[in-house]
């Protein structure tokens, strides 16, 4: 094949990818906007500016909602199981709640000032609100599962519900490991396919639950969400250290700023060698310092070169795509048309290959 024609196939491939995600933001939105709707003020008005529908000031707006990757999945998982999209559209609707119940609470809990180029809840209504709104999107979510009044509605509110303690269990674990100056891979691994795969895990089982498939398919699709999680969170990973705040809306070296013990930093400091012995004795410092002072843009692209010198940044970038392998291996599981299975792998290839 030509240059050319691999040029034409990569974009052919990128306008598929957009339109499933437009789909799947427009078929959900709605749903989405009546059950905001139903918060008391000044809540109401919180989420959506959190969602990106109004600005800080009560204007409409068209801020960034996000990539929309999870109603993509719920969706397509509705495909999966032969049922049609919009059957998806509740668990879509449920899992982008608590979704963004998880946000408001992480940017407040990490003390994050900007998401999706615009300052965060907390920053613009106050902690407070942060925490509230949070929580109602999160009971919200409950409701629109239940009021479907079905047994499957059950049955995807109980993936929902361990979906959501998982994750809470990954950000509870997240927040321990910045006061530890060693963490392992394992550990690493554990934590961010809790408080990543777990959501996506239950985002593309969903639909198939609600479309009616058995807890066989839902398990395998749910395995490929598993997978597909820790590979978007090794990618996340490495944007977190590396990635261009014009494009990520976060600032430079995000996650070195917040100590985090990202994939990067822990499968360096498990590297051995003196970049990596280097490394850990500047985060031991760090976890004896009862108050961390701001470092300076040096030490943390200081800090930077050395997880990259000791194979943290190839290690990382190799195992996005280890787990991208196994998450398609698990679609073999499932009987599905094939344009759904290509429009699965192309929603897995997409989340190795973003920049933000």
């Amino acid at each position: 094949m030509s240059p050319a024609n691999d040029e034409a196939t990569e974009v052919l491939e990128d306008r598929s990818v957009a339109s499933l995600l437009e789909r799947g933001r427009t078929l959900s939105t709605p749903l989405l906007k009546q059950a905001v709707a139903r918060l008391a003020a000044p809540m109401d008005a919180v989420a959506a500016y959190h969602f990106g529908w109004i600005d800080a000031d009560g204007r409409p707006a068209h801020g960034d909602g996000g990539k929309a990757v999870r109603p993509a999945l719920a969706l397509l998982s509705a495909e999966a199981a032969g049922a049609a999209p919009e059957v998806g559209v509740p668990g879509a609707v449920a899992v982008e709640l608590v979704h963004n119940f998880s946000l408001l609470h992480d940017d407040l809990m990490d003390g994050d000032e900007q998401r999706r180029h615009r300052d965060t809840v907390w920053k613009v209504h106050g902690p407070a609100q942060a925490i509230l709104v949070g929580d109602a999107l999160f009971a919200l979510a409950n409701e629109v599962l239940l009021e479907l009044g079905t047994v499957e509605g059950a049955r995807a509110l109980r993936r929902l519900t361990v979906a959501a303690r998982k994750l809470i269990d990954g950000q509870a674990q997240d927040i321990s490991y910045e006061h530890r100056d060693r963490v392992t891979v394992e550990e690493c691994l554990e934590m961010e396919g809790n408080k990543t795969g777990a959501l996506l895990a239950c985002a593309v089982s969903v639909g198939a639950v609600l479309g009616g498939a058995d807890d066989t398919v839902a398990d395998a699709l749910e395995d490929y969400g598993h997978h597909l999680g820790l590979a978007f969170q090794a990618v996340d990973d490495l944007l977190g250290i590396w990635g261009e705040p014009a494009t990520t809306g976060k600032q430079t070296w995000s996650d070195l700023r917040q100590r985090k013990k990202s994939l990067p930093v822990v499968a360096a400091l498990a590297a051995g060698g003196e970049a990596s012995e280097e490394l850990a004795r500047l985060l031991a410092a760090d976890a004896e310092e009862t108050e961390n002072g701001d470092l300076d843009e040096a030490e943390f692209a200081h800090r930077a070169a050395l997880i990259e010198k000791a194979g943290g940044r190839e290690w990382t970038s190799e195992e996005a795509r280890r787990q991208h392998a196994t998450a398609i291996e698990a679609l073999h599981r499932v009987d599905m048309p094939e344009q759904v299975r290509r429009n699965l792998v192309a929603l897995a290839d997409f989340v190795v290959v973003r920049e933000k």
